[in-house]
Order: C-alpha cells, then sequence, then structure tokens
C-alpha cells in the first residue's frame, strides 16, 4: 500500500474470489466505502484490472467499449419510508458473463 498522504481519504473493500478461468477471475466485492472509481483503482493497484478498464491499466477495450464491472446487488434504507430496500440485477448476456455464471 502506498504511503498515506495528507489529503487522501479512506477507501476500503472486501473482495472475494469466487472462480477463474484461464485468463480471467470473477469477484464479489463489497464496498465499505464508496469513493469514485474506488473498485478499478483498488484492483488494478493490486495487478488485477477490469477487463476493459483502459483507463486502469487493462491492455485492451472490450468491443463495445464497456467494462466488465456489474453491480449484482445494492440495498439502502429508502428515505422516506425508512424500510430497507435490495435490488438484483442478473448479470449481461454475454460470452464472459455467461461462462462465470453458468449453474
Amino acid at each position: 500500500m502506498p504511503e498515506n498522504r495528507k489529503d487522501a481519504k479512506k477507501a476500503e473493500l472486501i473482495y472475494h474470489h469466487l472462480k477463474s478461468s484461464d485468463n480471467y477471475h470473477l469477484l464479489e466485492i463489497e464496498l465499505l466505502t464508496g469513493r469514485h472509481h474506488q473498485i478499478r483503482a483498488q484492483l488494478a493497484h493490486i495487478g488485477c484490472p477490469v477487463k476493459g478498464d483502459l483507463k486502469y491499466g487493462f491492455p485492451r477495450t472490450n468491443p463495445d467499449a464497456s467494462i466488465h464491472l456489474h453491480s449484482r446487488r445494492i440495498e439502502f434504507l429508502h428515505p422516506v419510508k425508512k424500510e430497507q430496500v435490495a435490488i438484483e440485477a442478473a448479470p449481461p448476456d454475454e460470452p464472459l458473463w455467461n461462462y462465470f455464471c453458468k449453474d
């Protein structure tokens, strides 16, 4: 980890390795803080940039210029009803996602 800078802001996450192929890894990430580009920057820092993410060190773009980062589940407290809300989204119908998400 680089030296702390006086203007640095804390950025923490937890990741779990779920599966690997010959070239890629499927990780589950839990954000403990919510910094801009946090996942992308921290994964690049450990030598594991997100597939297609040229800005953070992946060597080539995806054909559609996307990156392979997907928010599967988000939970939050509804600001008016004060009830917990959970939303889940299936991964994109795309060959690499399909490889990792098959049963």
